[in-house]
């Protein structure tokens, strides 16, 4: 495989002799023109090596870190490896009969930026995130398969000149999962779909959340659920015993997804409120209807536009924090969660703050969570570690 030396600037040097996996054009002292995928033989100015890494362009950088040693080949040998030390760590989840859906491998967390792949009972979606790892395919999919049985293979391509999901067939090989795909977490059904564009039908990154709604939280509690997509969070509450869910998405496909989820655990739709209405038109009929909720549930997009309205997590949060406090019950909860990689946790805080202060209304933080322990992150990679929830208890 073609190896091109790259030049790093003295002051991001260290950085990376530390640790940090994103390589970014701002630290190379000057960027050829290569083709996504080749792989960068890292030198300090002084041409003393620091690490071998790929090409991919993904969000803010230009590719990812792969190896501190200066003789490793990047071959399929050295991923087989990196695949197994990354399965070996989540052996929890493997022998968990009550959970059947995970991830497994979370790209730099686990030593290869630009790469995720989740386990669906013994199905693997992959996520590709640059047209560089994806060029690196062939050779990963191998070594994935020398690593772990999988019943079949699909993937979403993740990237495009614009970054944005490139639409394809997801199935890659093996055998076609049924449709739905029955999946459990923490003893709950959910039915996903792996070949349906970008999203299967539920966030594996909020499991814990999830789990903590249904065992602490839900029983006798009203809950608004919104952005609701296919009301995850709703089943997780109704299990806990809520009394009543309410389902708001301005997706019409919504409707019927929520709907399905509902019945894959015997639950009755009907006995709860589901519709496709856009979040802040739902928060002006709540109003005009004195309706409240012992529980709200806030996760909505970092950034979503409908016909009428655009939302943006880093322009709006405060505004929607603010519109659901509004109609929080005393003592009720609200779930607010975000992964918008421009907020960390202590600016995520204050925005929670100011709107509480301009409700003024009191509260205090019940639970806090980040990423749970199957997504991998590293300590080195801060923005790596992207999601913010917060338990919050309106006094």
């Amino acid at each position: 495989m073609q190896e091109i030396t790259i030049k790093i600037k003295k002051k991001s040097a260290r950085q990376y002799i530390q640790g940090y996996p994103l390589l970014t054009k701002e630290a190379v002292v000057a960027w050829p023109d290569v083709a996504e995928g080749t792989v960068l033989r890292l030198t300090d100015e002084a041409n003393r090596f620091i690490a071998k890494a790929y090409h991919g362009n993904q969000n803010k950088g230009i590719g990812w870190l792969l190896t501190y040693d200066a003789e490793q080949a990047l071959d399929q040998a050295f991923f087989v490896t990196l695949f197994k030390e990354a399965f070996a760590q989540r052996q929890a989840f493997f022998h968990d009969e009550a959970t059947t859906a995970f991830r497994i491998f979370n790209g730099e967390g686990d030593g290869l930026g630009g790469l995720t792949v989740d386990y669906y009972d013994g199905f693997l979606v992959l996520q590709w995130y640059s047209n560089g790892i994806y060029k690196w395919k062939q050779m990963l999919v191998a070594a994935l398969k020398r690593a772990i049985d999988t019943r079949g293979i699909y993937e979403k391509r993740r990237f495009d000149e614009k970054g944005q999901y490139l639409e394809s067939d997801d199935f890659l090989e093996g055998e076609t999962a049924p449709e739905p795909l029955i999946v459990k977490e923490n003893g709950i059904n959910y039915a996903v779909y792996l070949n349906d564009g970008a999203m299967t039908g539920i966030f594996l990154d909020q499991r814990d959340v999830r789990k903590t709604i249904c065992d602490t939280y839900a029983a006798g509690r009203t809950v608004l659920n919104t952005f609701s997509y296919t009301g995850a969070f709703s089943i997780a509450a109704a299990f806990g015993g809520a009394a009543h869910t309410t389902n708001v998405d301005v997706a019409n496909r919504s409707i019927p997804k929520t709907r399905e989820q509902f019945s894959v655990n015997e639950l009755d739709p009907t006995a709860h409120t589901i519709m496709a209405e856009d979040v802040f038109q739902y928060f002006k009929y709540a109003n005009r209807k004195a309706l409240a909720f012992d529980m709200v549930i806030l996760d909505p997009p970092s950034f979503a536009r409908t016909k009428k309205t655009t939302f943006s997590v880093a322009k709006d949060y405060g505004k929607l924090l603010e519109e659901s406090i509004a109609i929080t019950n005393p003592n009720g909860i609200i779930v607010a969660s975000t992964n918008y990689a421009g907020y960390g946790m202590e600016k995520f805080k204050q925005v929670v703050q100011e709107a509480f202060q301009h409700q003024g209304r009191k509260y205090r933080i019940v639970e806090q969570f980040t990423l749970p322990a199957d997504f991998a992150t590293r300590s080195s990679f801060k923005e790596g570690n992207y999601l913010k929830v917060l338990f919050l208890e309106v006094e």
